[in-house]
């Protein structure tokens, strides 16, 4: 089942997609938005298969589907929580500023909870102040979850089924604001800008054998003004599955439901499948020639990121975003 939020209100109008992404079914009959779903999701999700099947069965069924009126499937959110899956990732940004790789990385997942107020749509504008700031992509896969309680083991969050969509994400970063602000030893906040989110959330269940109830086996895409920048593969080279990062992060807390925890930027340490940002690029091109030639992004620059089937088609929709200035 795919799910998106057509833009209305902060929250937008929930809506069924059918597995190709051309039709919807308008679902505010049974729930009115996305986040109100996932708060009582026992009682409405066979209901909201039911118009998924509708639309698989009947391909007259729904309406056509404009794209560019869909924002984030949860335009906003409680909680929005990035980890660092991909530890060959975090090695070598870390290796590009000069800091130090401490060994626990390996052991001990890394993360930090992101700005979740106002996320971005997957044909929004990304709008900054200056290109000097160091304007990066990186792509990544997330998931949503129902309720999880303080102390759930990552085999317990697995049996429960607490992940409840998976989705995917361009997790924007200003490389130039990082290191002064880790030097403070409080983490990030100016230099993770807005996050933006492929159109449409799908169920684990949907996604068929490329899910193994911890990560996604298809690579993710990443391109540069239509120049291809990456296709990482999501499952390979992630040292911590989801169940284990939603596991770190419920162990002080209980997390709600609509929260959201992301993977950290896809990573391989396979070279010839590229990267999924440009720090990556940056670093790879320092270790082998001694300097870097590739510059982040400039205001024109439009970044396009898309996972897809072994047969070639979308899986949550593409993000398509051209990078401006603020007006």
């Amino acid at each position: 089942m795919k799910l998106a939020s057509r833009r209305q209100g902060r929250d937008g109008r929930l809506i069924v997609v059918s597995e190709d992404g051309l039709r919807y079914l308008d679902a505010h009959m049974i729930v009115p938005t996305l986040q109100s779903a996932l708060d009582q999701w026992t009682d409405v999700a066979s209901s909201l298969e039911i118009l998924a099947r509708q639309l698989a069965n009947d391909p007259t069924c729904g309406e056509p589907l404009d794209i560019e009126q869909c924002s984030a499937p949860l335009p906003r959110a409680f909680h929005w929580v990035d980890g660092s899956a991909y530890v060959n990732h975090v090695e070598l940004v870390r290796k590009a500023r000069g800091a130090a790789m401490p060994n626990s990385f390996w052991t001990d997942p890394l993360v930090y909870q992101g700005g979740s107020d106002d996320f971005l749509g997957p044909y929004e504008p990304a709008c900054f102040a200056s290109e000097q700031w160091g304007i990066d992509l990186e792509a990544e896969i997330a998931v949503v979850l129902g309720d999880v309680p303080m102390g759930s083991t990552a085999e317990a969050i697995r049996h429960r089924g607490d992940i409840k969509l998976v989705m995917l994400v361009n997790d924007w970063s200003l490389r130039h604001l990082i290191p002064q602000e880790l030097e403070k030893g409080f983490g990030f906040y100016q230099s993770k800008p807005a996050t933006a989110f492929a159109p449409f959330a799908v169920t684990p269940e949907s996604l068929g054998d490329v899910w193994d109830g911890g990560k996604l086996h298809l690579p993710v895409h990443s391109f540069i003004n239509d120049q291809w920048l990456g296709s990482p593969w999501a499952q390979e080279d992630m040292v911590f599955d989801f169940p284990q990062l939603i596991a770190h992060c419920a162990k002080t807390r209980s997390l709600r439901a609509g929260s959201i925890v992301g993977s950290g930027t896809v990573s391989n340490r396979d070279r010839s499948r590229g990267v999924s940002c440009l720090a990556e690029k940056r670093t790879l091109e320092i270790i082998d020639q001694g300097t870097a030639h590739t510059s982040f992004l400039k205001f024109g620059d439009r970044v396009r990121i898309e996972v897809l089937t072994r047969s070639g088609e979308s899986v949550f929709g593409a993000i398509d975003q051209q990078v401006m200035p603020i007006d």
